[in-house]
């Protein structure tokens, strides 16, 4: 009963505010005007795995696998292998250019059943810049490209419940010396997630689980030595849930749905016709990040993603899933399909963006392809790598 009611309330919050937001984004006046909330480094915010990929890059309430620590670091504890390896490939950008992609790598090793740590790199390459001056002779030719390292540790509370706290360093090199006058660096920062992961499924591999994920809490990053200049990182807080159903022996379903809300607060608007007043624009750069973090709820920059994962034999699954975001903070919304595939120690997973729109009006993400490679070790139960160990 009690877990009935608490499946119950997450469906209804989630309904309330996607009511709420669908709302604000039609009839409010002040977003006619679009005022998308920006950051620096946004390839954070890109889904780093090709399962959550397929579920409309949604993931913080799925159960654990070597990715875990891109959504929710404190799913680990309850996996039922004590090591994994994974990598993934992503094509970014492919419908509107080439030589763009993300590639990652991350992996846990469980030092015994309550504790774990973990490690991964993102690696963002934006292929190759040609630099002009403004007559449009040639200056230089640069391959800009970003990364981020993580390192974290997560640990069981509680028989349900576990904690993980992750630190990142931050890399950014997007032009490099003298240009029109202004020198650039690469820009640099640190960053840390809180998580918090609870862990409702059975013995029979069916239940409810979610997760609730502060990301990217960090300072601002900058490219030149203007002190006045830097940029907010995407911080971020999430909450995802996810419940499964096992069908009979071998086939089993899973429902999941994230919710996110970015921790950066909008660029001023203009005061009158001009652009954006320099004083305001100014006040935006200065203030702190611990109050920009207050400041951000005043916006509506959110997105809501689910998927649907349907499992035979633990072997081979088939994933959908659909993303939203307004229409005044980017209006990306695409469909999404995937499969995965399990043999022994090693899985294959495969997603698709599907292609929406034409002409001006394409998805630019269309055609987006993920795939990844996992690798599990010391496998302590069935051949479900992915799932969660069941809750006493």
């Amino acid at each position: 009963m009690k877990l009935r009611t608490l499946k119950a309330a997450f469906l209804f919050l989630s309904l309330v505010f996607i009511s709420v937001l669908a709302d604000a984004q039609t009839t409010s006046p002040e977003y006619v005007v679009p005022n998308v909330v920006t950051t620096a480094v946004p390839f954070l915010r890109i889904s780093p795995d090709a399962r959550s990929g397929a579920m409309g890059d949604a993931g913080i309430g799925l159960s654990p696998d070597a990715n875990s620590g891109f959504w929710d670091l404190a799913k680990t504890p309850f996996s039922t292998t004590n090591d994994a390896v994974g990598l993934t490939y992503t094509p970014w950008l492919q419908d509107i250019a080439s030589g763009v992609y993300l590639v990652t790598l991350a992996g846990y090793h469980k030092l015994d059943d309550e504790q774990a740590i973990s490690a991964s790199v993102r690696y963002f390459n934006l292929g190759d810049i040609q630099f002009t001056d403004y007559n449009g002779t040639n200056l230089q030719l640069y391959r800009p490209r970003e990364y981020a390292i993580d390192f974290g540790y997560s640990r069981k509370v509680a028989d349900k419940l576990s904690l993980g706290v992750a630190l990142r360093y931050i890399n950014s090199s997007l032009a490099n010396g003298s240009i029109g006058g202004v020198v650039y660096k690469a820009g640099q920062t640190v960053a840390a997630d809180v998580s918090l992961f609870h862990n409702g499924v059975n013995d029979d591999g069916q239940g409810f689980t979610y997760g609730l994920v502060l990301s990217n809490l960090g300072g601002k990053i900058g490219y030149t030595d203007n002190a006045q200049a830097k940029d907010f990182i995407p911080a971020n807080i999430g909450i995802g849930g996810a419940y499964s159903a096992k069908l009979d022996q071998d086939n089993k379903m899973t429902f999941d749905i994230d919710i996110n809300k970015l921790l950066v607060p909008a660029l001023p608007t203009s005061t009158g016709n001009d652009s954006i007043d320099q004083v305001n624009l100014d006040t935006y750069h200065t203030q702190s990040v611990f109050g920009s973090w207050g400041k951000s709820f005043s916006n509506q920059a959110y997105t809501f993603s689910g998927g649907l994962e349907y499992t035979y034999n633990d072997q081979f699954m088939a994933r959908a899933g659909y993303f939203w975001e307004g229409k005044n903070q980017g209006d990306r919304r695409y469909f999404t399909l995937g499969v995965g595939l399990k043999y022994n120690v090693f899985g294959f997973n495969f997603s698709y963006l599907v292609p929406s729109g034409n002409g001006v009006t394409r998805n630019p993400l269309s055609n987006t392809l993920r795939f990844s490679i996992l690798f599990n070790l010391d496998n302590q139960g069935d051949n479900n790598t992915d799932a969660a160990t069941p809750a006493n």
